[in-house]
């Protein structure tokens, strides 16, 4: 076998994998129903790292593909990203029993300061206190992301189609998703500083860090992708494969292996034991009643 038809072998063992790990916890969750408003959000968190790997294995599989295609891909995973990010939120919401819109914040929480930083300070008071307006700010704050992406996603691969994608307009939409994202992300730690103490059973650090580090090694591993094709240590040597067709192959291979540890570490940071406690304590006080 060449080096090809290995990686793509290893990748596909990969997906497999996490697809069944994502799976296992998919269950486990289905099997132990008890909070549907919070699992619903950790079930469309969950399916992040089977989409990721089964969009970069398409990708590898075609990896001849064109720019618009590649792009496609690219954008199918950001946009579930946003997506995720606003679940994310409203799982937080919901364990700390927060109702944006039936305008329901639990008097023990309200009047807490949220200290903005650098640069949010040169649009919003150092200091605000804490109420539903704020709350509901937040939640703005982070679901422009999810507005934001496919639009933008739609006209990146319009250009790309109609041959109008060239470098400003790249940058432009870079910087645009870059803001974009980074006040998504400064709302959710914004979020989980006002609220360290009360979300602290919850784990929602790992929880974090299962989305931050998807998104955190994509990003920066196909920063070091382009700066190692700069320096000419990755390199075409195939007449009918170009360098940059290479360079996306190695990413979606280092996706696909990626999410295996990812699927992992969802099965520690969204497990359904909480869930599963609820159902058998239930169970125990039906059966004391019984008796």
């Amino acid at each position: 076998m060449n080096p090809g038809q290995l990686t793509l072998l290893a990748s596909t063992f990969c997906v497999m994998l996490t697809m069944h790990f994502s799976g296992q916890l998919l269950a486990e969750h289905l099997l132990s129903w008890k909070k549907p408003k919070e699992q619903k959000a950790i079930i469309i968190i969950i399916l992040m790292a089977p989409i990721y790997a089964i969009d970069s294995f398409v990708g590898l599989v075609d990896f001849q593909g064109s720019k618009a295609f590649f792009m496609l891909l690219e954008s199918v995973k950001e946009c579930y990203e946003a997506l995720v990010i606003a679940k994310f939120l409203a799982l937080l919401y919901s364990y700390l029993n927060i109702s944006i819109s039936k305008n329901i914040v639990p008097d023990d929480i309200k009047g807490r300061e949220i200290h903005h930083s650098f640069p949010m300070t040169l649009f919003q008071p150092h200091t605000v206190r804490l109420n539903h307006h704020t709350l509901k700010l937040l939640k703005y704050w982070t679901w422009q992301f999810v507005v934001i992406r496919p639009i933008c996603s739609i006209l990146m691969i319009s250009l790309q189609i109609l041959g109008l994608y060239s470098g400003w307009v790249s940058w432009t939409f870079t910087i645009i998703l870059n803001i974009s994202v980074s006040l998504a992300l400064y709302s959710l730690v914004l979020f989980y500083h006002v609220f360290a103490k009360e979300l602290a059973p919850h784990k929602p650090l790992a929880k974090f860090l299962c989305i931050k580090g998807i998104v955190f090694f994509c990003f920066w591993q196909g920063v070091v992708l382009d700066i190692l094709v700069a320096l000419g240590i990755i390199r075409s040597h195939h007449f009918w494969l170009d360098v940059e067709h290479i360079e996306e192959a190695l990413q979606n291979a280092l996706v696909c292996l990626e999410m295996v540890f990812f699927s992992a570490f969802q099965k520690y940071a969204y497990s359904a034991t909480p869930y599963r406690d609820d159902i058998a304590a239930i169970n125990v006080k039906l059966d004391r009643k019984k008796d």
